[in-house]
């Protein structure tokens, strides 16, 4: 089957995610995650819904007034299945859970391989459909860290997951110096991720256009050392650009302004 480690990445993750909620307490389900504005019970619904959604179920009719933190169309989607829930026994949402992940993977099986290649919406635009079950990957990974964090059960599950989130964190670099923070022309930032994905990423500007290089012998304007942890959690907007900046764990060495504003600028995610 084509792209099966996408589906093994899901399975992995989907089960992680029930094995950790699965024995907690029923007041725990309302823990409030780094997810602005939702708990573990959120978080769920969301899954859950995004699952329905997939296979055209629209979105509950609610009344309610849209939070501050939904800022497109696919965040009021994903609000009003949160909404909907909300009142919902915790065990009942993962049970909903745990029996629409086991259909949408049944359904991912069974996609030939012409499917996978198909062009279609996903919430980055226009793509590939393995790409899109890509970014479902990086979407579950990161909430299942977000309910790890609010149960007070840290531990970044190394796999595929991980390693998804990182890369394309990785590749919003030269978008995150060159177009938010506006770097300015020649400016060389270097960017060393420490831990189980540990690299180097080093980002030069060049008439206009910042793009990753090998690497180069002209002086660093910029140098940022960080755990791979702390990195994907600013990517994410799990924590804020002066926690990212001020933790223990990293180091700046170089233009200190240009620094603020790329953390500023890192929270990609949708």
């Amino acid at each position: 089957m084509a792209h099966e480690w996408i589906v093994d990445g899901l399975e992995s993750i989907w089960d992680a995610i029930d094995k950790v909620v699965r024995p907690i307490a029923p007041e725990d389900y309302d823990c409030a995650t780094p997810c602005p504005g939702w708990s573990v019970r959120d978080v769920l619904s969301h899954l859950l819904g995004f699952e329905l959604m997939m296979r055209g179920t629209p979105a509950p009719e609610v009344d309610f007034e849209m939070p501050d933190y939904v800022r497109n169309v696919i965040g009021e989607l994903n609000e009003k299945f949160v909404v909907a829930h909300r009142n919902e026994p915790g065990i009942e949402v993962l049970n909903q859970f745990w029996e629409a992940t086991r259909t949408s993977l049944q359904a991912l099986r069974n996609l030939s391989d012409e499917e996978w290649e198909k062009v279609g919406w996903s919430p980055e635009g226009d793509a590939p459909h393995h790409r899109f079950q890509e970014t479902r990957i990086l979407d579950s990974w990161i909430h299942l860290q977000d309910i790890r964090d609010a149960l007070l059960m840290p531990e970044d599950d190394h796999g595929v997951g991980e390693e998804v989130v990182v890369n394309r964190f990785e590749s919003a670099l030269p978008y995150v110096i060159g177009k938010r923070a506006r770097a300015p022309e020649g400016s060389i930032v270097r960017f060393n991720l420490v831990g189980r994905l540990a690299r180097s990423v080093t980002v030069q500007v060049v008439d206009g256009r910042a793009k990753a290089i090998s690497s180069t012998d002209d002086e660093v304007t910029l140098e940022i050392t960080t755990p791979v942890a702390l990195f994907w959690r600013r990517g994410a907007g799990r924590i804020s650009d002066q926690a990212f900046l001020d933790a223990s764990s990293t180091f700046v060495t170089g233009d200190r302004e240009l620094a603020t504003k790329i953390a500023s600028g890192l929270a990609v995610l949708i």
